[in-house]
């Protein structure tokens, strides 16, 4: 059984950062970083609500 992977929160705003930029879509941000797109997107929307 594999465990959770723990991000940074500095590593967690510049992925949310990038993908607010709109310079690469949230698959390629996703594929990049090694995460899933969903997660880019949590995580944009909780930096949008602040």
């Amino acid at each position: 059984m594999s465990k959770r992977k723990w991000h940074a929160p500095e590593f967690k705003a510049k992925v949310a950062l990038e993908a607010l930029e709109g310079e690469a879509t949230v698959s390629e941000l996703a594929s990049r970083f090694g995460v899933h797109p969903t997660m880019i997107n949590q995580w944009k929307r909780a930096l949008l609500d602040g």
